[in-house]
């Protein structure tokens, strides 16, 4: 069975910085394609940043320069670093792993910027 255990959350005021972790159990981790996704209030949930196996990353345009992804294969653990936060980037954190042809979600941290 697949875990994700996300933690790292919390509540910063603007132009902090925060490390969400997100670490994963019961896959082989080094092959799973691992993401982090953000869901605020009334809004869909959207793709955030992705790192895949090779180490290749992608970033939605709003958080370029500001968030890196990165990934830890020795203790199955996904990290965002999040610099120069804005109010705007306040929601609930999401990890995601796919794995073969199976996806998984973690619970969600809590993210809050205050102005």
């Amino acid at each position: 069975q697949v875990q994700l255990v996300e933690s790292g959350g919390g509540l910063v005021q603007a132009g902090g910085s925060l490390r969400l972790s997100c670490t994963a159990s019961g896959i082989t981790f080094r092959i799973a394609t691992m993401g982090w996704y953000c869901q605020a209030p009334g809004k869909q949930r959207e793709l955030v940043a992705i790192i895949n196996r090779y180490g290749t990353t992608n970033y939605v345009d709003s958080v370029k320069g500001r968030f890196t992804i990165s990934r830890d294969n020795a203790v199955n653990t996904v990290y965002l670093q999040m610099n120069s936060l804005k109010p705007e980037d306040t929601a609930v954190y999401y990890c995601k792993a796919d794995y073969y042809l199976s996806t998984t979600w973690g619970q969600g941290t809590q993210v809050t910027v205050s102005s």
